[in-house]
This record gives structure tokens, sequence and C-alpha cells, in this order.
């Protein structure tokens, strides 16, 4: 009785708990019945993006892809009012200032990179995170998605945008870039930290009317040169965003350039993220490239068709009158909308931010000692010694009891294109006061002018300050002068017309250096500048870029000897304008960059002093001959033979020995930046993948590998290669 009695409760038991469950599921039916499905995060991210579009109306879908269009409440869509990032957020409130991206390149050093990204996107993500938990948050509120970086190659040396860039060579800024891009969009394996957008693709680097420009290619170039950077930040950086740029290719538009947006970038490449027009690319085709024969309803359509899927008030006025007109259909538009959406679900938008771990990032991080700290490292790396004569610096500031600072670089602090504002800026003069030893004496002139004043500013007595100068250099025991460019040289919308030191820079450095030949030279620029006077007569020149709100103190390190620079050079610095093609030859064969240019430059690619020396020795690779699918390693062992501790970049470059075309005099394809202390050897190793040894072959439209002799050149930079090999690639089977 007793066993019956207990298997009879538990059948009433099993009866109730399975009611129960009937129970419970039909209320998680209902409940799932009532959300919709693209707000169900459990569901792949591309049905709830074919869901949500479902819903929408034309209208709806043409505001949606406006980059700056109104909010969809019933969808609680809001606009994302994408924003800047290049080398720090750019916000109504302060937020970590890094260096330029010409000097984070001069670093070559992409775990750095990496780690500026990261704090970067932290303290874009807090932004976001602080306007969404705060009702009171203070400060402009901006979305996820974020214009960087710039990886348009400096091809041309007059190019106004250096500054934004990582140099003119392929294979640096396509490492540099997936660095960078990696960093901003996180490692998270379900969610992104923010949207990279990759600027300007492509064959973008003349400012000079750039709405209307066309840039005449060859395939050749254009697949060898121009887009293998483009390439590797969006197969191996994973980057979801790329802006088309206002200039033609061979005629057409890239705004509309069905074969660079759509053939290449998302058929060959397989890029899965959204293309965006530059700030009014429509226009441009409308009253630019296309004035005249191109209706605003042709040019947006024809821009979508292209696979431009996201730009500005234009799409969303005529997208309608486009679909009406059958310009467009909408199930063309509706894969605009799906790479744009897809996107935002991937950056949790759309799903509660408990479930997004970037979420957790405090506003507390914006400006912390942490990010302060790493934007001074990243300025002292990015110190390049280019000069240094008898070894005068380091300077002992011990023995140092009066300093001429002098320059009109001196006490101004330059941030650089599309930056935000600094937590300290630090300048020259503040750097030279935060690190010399108590009781130095500072004599300050500023000596002469980069570009004339502005309107309502004071009038600059040359004269007057040129004698200033003269007279603390001769007090002095040692004069630094800070000398270079700012934005009102080189910038958006404006190229350089000249190489050389603006204003009367160039008289200022004659007249300090006949007083004093204790005279360091301190460069701040972006793009190269041709100083070979400079170069014959100053004891030590220091290039420091603009090197973002430690970059004083990072200046006076190097000079002090608290830091040795470990720096290259991310671009060659030409010895004349004349040794320069025109700004409108995109052939780079014709003299461009070191892989091409005519004669010898004043400084070369991948140059850099140190404050040791550095003994190159036992290159090995592992094969003789290898196939083009094939990997050759190559090791290097590198000693530190001096008395002080300093980094090292170990730059490879390959040669092909007899090419059946034109090929460059050393490509760059492998490097790695190490520290040694002294008597210190490290073994270095470089990978290189046969693919690394193609060129694009017209005929076939594709990039080959050649059987042939390769040359192995590693060293300290193109011009000071300290080891040679070879090997033979051989005939696939």
């Amino acid at each position: 009785m007793r066993i019956m009695f207990h298997a009879c409760s538990v059948l009433k038991a099993t009866l109730l708990i399975s009611l129960m469950g009937v129970a419970a599921g039909n209320t998680l039916m209902a409940q799932t019945a009532d959300k919709p499905l693209y707000l169900d995060y459990t569901k792949p991210v591309d049905a709830r993006v074919k869901d949500l579009i479902s819903r929408m109306t034309l209208e709806e879908k043409a505001q949606y892809l406006n980059h700056v269009g109104p909010e969809i409440p019933r969808f609680g869509i809001k606009s994302d009012r994408w924003n800047q990032a290049l080398h720090g957020v750019v916000w109504t409130r302060p937020t970590t200032m890094f260096p330029v991206s010409i000097a984070m390149a001069a670093t070559w050093d992409t775990k750095l990179v990496y780690k500026e990204a990261t704090a970067i996107s932290d303290e874009a993500r807090a932004i976001y995170n602080g306007w969404h938990q705060d009702p009171d948050f203070k400060g402009e509120k901006k979305g996820l998605i974020y214009r960087t970086p710039v990886i348009n190659i400096s091809r041309n040396p007059y190019w106004g945008r250096i500054n934004e860039c990582f140099g003119e060579d392929p294979f640096l800024t396509g490492r540099i870039g997936v660095a960078h891009v990696t960093g901003l969009q996180g490692n998270d394996p379900k969610y992104l930290k923010l949207v990279s957008t990759l600027k300007h693709y492509a064959v973008n680097n003349v400012e000079t009317n750039r709405t209307s420009r066309s840039a005449t290619v060859s395939e050749r170039m254009l697949h060898e040169f121009w887009l293998p950077h483009f390439k590797d930040c969006i197969v191996e950086g994973g980057a979801q965003s790329i802006m088309a740029s206002y200039n033609a290719i061979n005629g057409v538009p890239n705004n509309i350039n069905h074969m660079m947006l759509t053939d290449i970038l998302k058929n060959r490449w397989g890029f899965k993220g959204f293309v965006v027009s530059d700030l009014g690319g429509v226009n441009t085709m409308v009253n630019g490239h296309e004035k005249g024969k191109m209706s605003y309803e042709e040019a947006v359509a024809q821009s979508i068709n292209a696979g431009c899927d996201f730009s500005d008030k234009e799409f969303m006025q005529y997208i309608p009158v486009a679909v009406n007109k059958g310009l467009l259909t909408e199930a063309k538009l509706n894969e605009s909308l799906a790479r744009v959406m897809r996107d935002r679900f991937l950056l949790g938008e759309f799903d509660p931010q408990e479930m997004v771990p970037y979420s957790k990032i405090p506003v507390s991080v914006i400006g912390n000692a942490e990010h302060v700290a790493l934007s001074l490292k990243a300025a002292q790396e990015s110190m390049v010694l280019l000069t240094n004569k008898n070894h005068i610096l380091p300077l002992n500031k011990d023995k140092i009891k009066t300093i001429a600072v002098i320059g009109p670089h001196a006490d101004l602090f330059t941030a650089g294109g599309y930056s935000g504002r600094p937590i300290d800026a630090i300048n020259p003069m503040q750097g030279i006061k935060n690190r010399m030893a108590p009781g130095t004496e500072i004599m300050y002139a500023a000596g002469a002018e980069i570009t004339p004043p502005r309107r309502n500013q004071p009038a600059f007595d040359k004269a007057a300050e040129l004698a200033k100068a003269v007279d603390a250099a001769k007090k002095a025991d040692v004069a630094i002068l800070y000398i270079g460019t700012t934005l009102d040289i080189e910038a958006e919308g404006r190229d350089r017309t000249s190489l050389e030191l603006p204003g009367n820079q160039e008289e200022l450095v004659k007249a300090v250096l006949a007083v004093n030949p204790r005279t360091i030279v301190v460069l701040m620029n972006a793009g190269p500048l041709t100083i070979p006077y400079v170069k014959e007569n100053a004891p030590a020149i220091l290039e420091a870029w603009w090197p973002g709100e430690q970059g004083g103190n990072a200046i006076a390190d190097v000079l002090f000897g608290n830091v040795n620079p470990g720096g290259k050079m991310p671009l060659t610095v030409y010895a004349s304008a004349e040794q320069v093609p025109s700004q409108d030859e995109y052939d780079v064969t014709k003299g461009f960059t070191y892989m091409y240019i005519n004669g010898k430059p004043l400084f070369p690619f991948g140059h850099g002093l140190s404050y040791t020396t550095f003994s190159y020795s036992n290159l090995k690779l592992s094969a003789k001959q290898i196939g083009a699918g094939g990997l050759l390693t190559v090791t290097v062992d590198v000693k530190n033979t001096g008395k002080v501790a300093g980094d090292e970049v170990v730059q490879l470059y390959i040669h092909d020995v007899s090419p059946s075309l034109k090929r460059p005099a050393e490509e760059l394809r492998g490097f790695d930046r190490v520290s040694l202390q002294p008597g210190e050897t490290k073994k270095v190793t470089l990978k290189l993948p046969g693919s690394k040894l193609a060129f694009y072959d017209e005929k076939i439209h594709d990039f080959r590998v050649e059987p042939e002799m390769i040359d192995v050149l590693v060293g300290s930079s193109s011009a000071d290669i300290r080891l040679k090999s070879q090997f033979r690639v051989t005939a696939a089977k």
C-alpha cells in the first residue's frame, strides 16, 4: 500500500509539473509573440535586420540612410550622428589627445597603436554610456560610428592631410591601419565596440579641386599601390565601414563607381559593412563631376546602385522619388539598409545595455591617468632623431645654466586635424620647464613667423623678433629652435605650395646658428620639409611632428636623455622640389616614394637615429626556395652595442632581381620594433608569405608571383641595409 501510494503521489506531481510547464510555455509564447523578432537578442542578427526592414515605410528607410537624419521613434531608432577620432575623441568636453596619425606611424609600433586605439574607443564608448545611463549627462551626445582612420597614401608630399595618414608605404599603412581598426572595434565575439570608417576610398591625396578631380590610374597601379592597405584593413582588420572619396578614378566618380564599391570591395574582398559618401558626396555629382548631366534623384539612385549605402540629406529626400520613378528598386535599397542596420545591431543598439560588455566602461576613463601616460609614451616613441653630429644630444641638463627657447612653435600648441579638446596641453616651452634642472634660466623669443598674422591679430615685427632671438641665443649655453608648419599651411582643403620652411623660419635658423653652434632644431610638422641648409649646418635635428597633449614633455624627455629616441620616418623627405613628379602623376614608378625615387633623398624612408648603436648578425632564411603559396621565415640577431637602452626598428625589404617589368628598388615586407638593454641580443623573426611577392598582371587582371630570385634586405632603414640574402621563387606545378 505504501508503495502504491508513493507511486500515485509521484504521478500526480509529475502531471502537475507538466501542466505548469505548458502554462509557462504558453506565457513565454505570448511574450515572444508580443515582442518583435528584431528586439530578440537571441536571434541571428541578419534575421533581426530583415524583420525590422520589413516593418519600415519607404520614407523611414530613406530617413535611416541619412547619417544625420531624424529619429524614428516607433522603432526606438536614434540618429547616429557619426563622430571623428583620428587621434582622440572629438567632443565638446576634453578627451585624451594622442599624437597625430603620421606621428603614430613613425613609432612603427603596431602594439602601441592598438593600445592607443583601444583607449580612444574606451573613451568613445564611455561618452555613449554616459548619456544612456545619466539623464543629467553633460556634453554632446555622440553615437558609435567613427570616421577613422585615414589610410590614404602620402604619395604627394604637398598633400595637406599628411598629418591624418600613416605615410607613403602601403605595407606600413596596412599594418598600422589593421592595429588601429581592431583597437577601435574591439575583440568581443558578438558585439562591436565602435564602427571604424576607413577614409577615403580611394586614390585620394590632392586637396586642390578635390570634389571634381579625376585621378588617371593604371589597373596595375590601382591594385598594387593604391588598394593593398584598404584590403588589409577590410579583410584582416574587419573594418565595418568605408568612405567613398570625392575624387573620380579614370573619369568615374567614386560615389557612383560600381567597380570600386561593389566589384572590388564587396564581391572580391567580401566586405560586409557599409559604404558612406564623403560629406556632400551626392551634391558633388550634381554640381561637380556630373554638373548639368544628372538630377538629384539620378545621383542618389546611381550611388546606391553602385554600392554607396549611406549619405546625407539627399538620400532622405530623393530615395522615395528615385524608387517611384523606377530608378532604384526597393530590393536594392533594402540591401543598403541591411548593411547599415547590421552594424548598428552589432553595436548592441537594439539590445538591453546589460547584454553589451562595452556598456560597463565608465565615464571616468575619459582622460584618466593611464590614458594620459599612454599619450606621453606614444609621443616619446614617435620622435625621430634625424641628425646628431658629434653626439651633441642628449643634453646634460645638470651642466646647462641658460637655455634659449626659440621659434614660432616654442610657445604654441598645435593639435592637428580633426582634434578634440586636450586634457592638459603641454607645449614645447612648458615641456622644457617641466624637465629642466632646477635653477636653469630660460630665455624665450618667437624669432620668426610661420604665416602672417590673421585679421585682428597684432602685427609681427620680423626684424625686432629676429633680433630678440639672436640676442637670446648669444647668451645661452644651448639654443633650441622649434620650427615647422601649422594647419594654416597644411590641412584639409589646403595643399602646401612649397616643401620648404614657411615664413621666415630659415632666416631664423641661419641667424641663430651663426651665434650659437650648440643649437638643436626641433621640427614640428606633418608633411616632409626639404631643408638641406638645416641638415648641413645644424648640430642635431629632431622630428617631433604634432605630438599630442603630452608632446612638450616628450620632446624634452628626448632632448635631455630621459628617453632614447627610436622612431623612424614613415615617409621620404625629398632633397628638392625638382625631385618630385607632378601631383597629377599617379604612376608612382615615375619617381614617387622610396620605392621609385630618382636620386638620393634628404632623409630616407625608415630613417631614424638613436643614442645607442645596434649590430645585425646571423641572418637566416628558412628555405632557399619557396612556391608562390609558400611561407619564408626570416630571422636575424640584433644587439645593442652601446651604453644605453634603446629601441630599434628592424626592417625587412625585398627586391626582385630580374623582374619582367619595372619593380621597386626596395619594398617593405616586414618590421618589428624591439627594446634592448646595453649588451643585450634578441632574435627577431619576420614572416614573408609568398603572396607578398606578387605583382599585378593586367593581362590576367589579378596578382601573380613570378618565378625568380628575390633579394632579402634587412636593416635599420631603406638606405641602411645591414644584411642581405637571396631565395628563389619556384614556378607553380
